[in-house]
């Protein structure tokens, strides 16, 4: 963890005073492993006598002039090893690291932690009338769970607000809402303890689970119920619309959950623990959603009274049927129109898919004005960044980093990479060859150079044999003096830059190394990050591809019929396309909250399909395989229900809107518009596709007037 300080005054004695005490009340924190900063650095002093480098603390504990105090931080900066590194000479910013145990950020004791650093911090920034800096990835990634977690809770309550007062104006029942809610809590309740009982945390992720279980569930129920009325308003008896509603729509019910819960499954198929997590718990919450549905909503209203005229009114809903009767004619009279409609969807699609661009950024979804993002950005415009990036080689030798050859080349390199603005002044075996230079000849600032051939022996050879036991060098020489590392810091630039950037370097280490540049190898948390991201997108466009091909298995199977199959997929690719489309005209770009939409909403629209071709199904039997009046019916049973549906969940995904990440944004806008996308996909491409293949006429007495 990083925390930084801008005081042009920090050198005066007591302000230096209360730094000191600042720094060694974090010491005292149970968890702190180490804290450096540049009242901690030391001088390399020549011990002619031992024929060693004696390391001397620059800043004694007893500083009691302001004389002195100015003596040494003068001292201080006469040696560059530190700058750029411990300070910024030019603005007066200083900076404190602090090494904090790995028990400490992996447990639950992380966020008491971290909030007696801030408190301790807080109090010192009081105290000295300065504000302080945070950041490195210990202090993002615990405050950014904190935000996660209350994030959780505020969607949970605005899911059930935004579905209660749907399901009350689609159905003017506040009996309907209550039992409706019921079951969304209950399925939300199992959700959270089955995270629980795994021992799962709460993440980016399986926060938005909560939420999604009541977005997702209340569909079920609206299927359910509107199922329930139409049967009880054919033929009055309540009992036998019950269980019609189990009957006719029980199997597609259960399938369109099941394909739900393969869409969030698949994410088990990746290597990523964290989506592991998530798509375990959300599938398990998908099907216990169908579970308590299908269980508690036929029960609990065979105990209600029957249904009042008033609580069927939504069934001839005007609008509503002539939208129903609209599209049944747009079907049947005017399917070139749709069918040319669709491709110019297409081809917009392909264009705006070609823009799309695959970028990452390590806090990207984190608001631009929330104080993690702004002090990174702090620390990238003063220090270069925070997050590593490290060239180690190998020289295969035991010190053979002490070579001459090795010792120039890296130096070479080094002069080299200073033409990157996005790096930092590097620490490596080199930086501390100028060091123990400088050292050697009395600290004398000009002899801050790499030594050559000459002095090299005499001045290297009073560094200590073992180097990994020196505090200077082991953290970038191991113990045999046989790898060695540069250590840079660098800007949170994305996976695009950061891949460039990589690609460039690698360049200047074949340049300098030849054939030995297969010993050089670049990596830190920056590269790692950035390898990351593409192998996260690229295994979630294989889990993509893992639940159409999942839930192209589970049509076909409750189908029986290759073409129903072929034509829900056609009709729900196209909503995953021109949402695509639509990042690349946004700027959205490519990343692993973005990609992790398209599996979510893949499975969620292509239960309208199921609905509608289980539906149609039923028909052909009782039409004997008039296409057209299947069609018709079928759109007239499920059409009402689809647009309810629809309704819910682009609202649903909508609250995500609200959210203070990028990711989550995202999850809602995009989601949102794919179910829009989809409705109409469903409601006019699905059925122009089936009647296309038509065979007889309409039969309008069947399922009432087309007109």
């Amino acid at each position: 963890m990083v925390i930084g300080i801008n005081d042009s005054n920090l050198f005066e004695l007591n302000r230096f005073k209360k730094w000191r005490e600042f720094e060694n009340s974090l010491r005292n924190v149970d968890g702190v492993e180490y804290v450096f900063s540049l009242t901690d650095a030391f001088d390399l002093k020549k011990n002619s006598q031992t024929k060693i480098f004696e390391f001397d603390k620059i800043f004694k504990e007893n500083i009691d002039s302001q004389e002195y105090l100015d003596s040494l931080k003068n001292k201080a900066y006469s040696l560059p090893f530190y700058e750029g590194i411990l300070y910024n000479k030019e603005k007066s910013i200083y900076l404190m690291m602090v090494t904090i145990r790995q028990d400490k950020i992996s447990t639950k004791e992380r966020i008491p932690f971290m909030e007696k650093i801030v408190e301790i911090s807080e109090a010192f920034s009081s105290e000295m009338g300065c504000k302080l800096r945070y950041s490195g990835l210990p202090f993002i990634r615990i405050t950014v769970g904190e935000m996660i977690r209350g994030e959780m809770y505020l969607f949970i309550v605005l899911a059930i607000v935004i579905t209660a007062l749907i399901l009350y104006l689609l159905f003017k029942s506040f009996r309907i809402v209550m039992f409706a809610m019921i079951v969304v809590a209950v399925s939300v309740i199992w959700g959270l303890g089955i995270m629980s009982i795994l021992g799962y945390e709460i993440t980016l992720l399986t926060a938005v689970i909560p939420p999604l279980t009541i977005v997702i569930g209340v569909p079920n129920c609206i299927f359910l119920l509107n199922k329930y009325h139409r049967e009880y308003s054919l033929h009055g008896n309540k009992v036998r619309a019950l269980q019609r509603v189990i009957q006719k729509i029980g199997s597609a019910t259960f399938l369109t959950n099941l394909t739900t819960a393969a869409g969030f499954g698949t994410f088990m198929l990746t290597s990523i623990k964290i989506l592991q997590e998530f798509g375990l718990v959300a599938s398990i919450s998908v099907m216990g959603v169908f579970i308590v549905s299908i269980l508690l909503i036929p029960t609990i209203f065979s105990f209600l009274p029957q249904p009042e005229p008033r609580h069927l009114q939504h069934l001839e809903n005007i609008r509503i049927k002539n939208t129903i009767s609209r599209v049944i004619l747009t079907g049947l009279y005017h399917r070139k129109t749709v069918f040319l409609i669709t491709f110019f969807l297409i081809i917009i699609g392909f264009v705006g898919l070609s823009r799309v661009k695959s970028n990452g950024f390590m806090v990207d979804d984190i608001p631009h004005s929330h104080p993690v993002y702004v002090d990174l950005k702090y620390f990238e415009s003063n220090f270069s960044g925070v997050m590593p990036l490290e060239i180690v080689i190998n020289t295969e030798k035991p010190r053979g980093i002490m070579q001459e050859n090795i010792l120039q080349r890296i130096n070479r390199l080094q002069e080299k990479l200073e033409d990157y603005p996005q790096l930092s002044r590097p620490i490596s075996i080199v930086e501390a060859a100028k060091f123990a230079r400088q050292g050697y000849y009395n600290g004398n600032v000009s002899q801050y150079k790499l030594p050559t051939g000459p002095e090299r022996v005499f001045i290297m050879s009073y560094l200590p044999k073992n180097m990994g036991s020196n505090p200077l060098l082991n953290r970038f020489v191991d113990s045999t003096g046989n790898r060695t590392r540069i250590l840079y810091n660098v800007a949170d630039v994305g996976t695009i830059k950061m891949n460039e950037l990589k690609v460039k370097i690698q360049q200047d280490v074949d340049s300098i190394f030849k054939n030995n540049s297969h010993l050089v190898s670049i990596t830190g948390g920056s590269i790692i990050a950035a390898k990351g991201n593409d192998y996260l997108v690229r295994s979630l466009f294989e889990s993509l591809v893992a639940a159409i091909l999942l839930i192209a298995l589970f049509m076909a199977w409750m189908f029986r019929h290759p073409r129903f199959v072929l034509l829900a997929l056609f009709s729900n690719l196209i909503p995953l396309l021109l949402t695509a489309a639509a990042m690349g005209f946004l700027g959205i770009n490519l990343k692993p909250s973005t990609v992790i939409v398209f599996s979510i909403a893949f499975g969620i629209s292509v239960d309208n399909s199921i609905h509608f071709l289980s539906k149609f199904r039923q028909e052909l039997k009782r039409t004997r395989n008039n296409i057209k009046s299947s069609v018709v019916c079928a759109i007239r049973e499920t059409g009402v229900s689809m647009i309810y549906t629809s309704i819910v969940l682009f609202f649903g995904f909508a609250i995500f809107l609200g959210s203070s990440f990028g990711g989550t944004v995202s999850l809602g806008l995009l989601v949102s518009i794919t179910l829009l996308i989809a409705l109409f996909s469903n409601l006019t491409l699905l059925p122009s596709l089936l009647l296309t293949a038509a065979r007889g006429k309409v039969e309008d007495s069947e399922c009432g007037s087309i007109e």
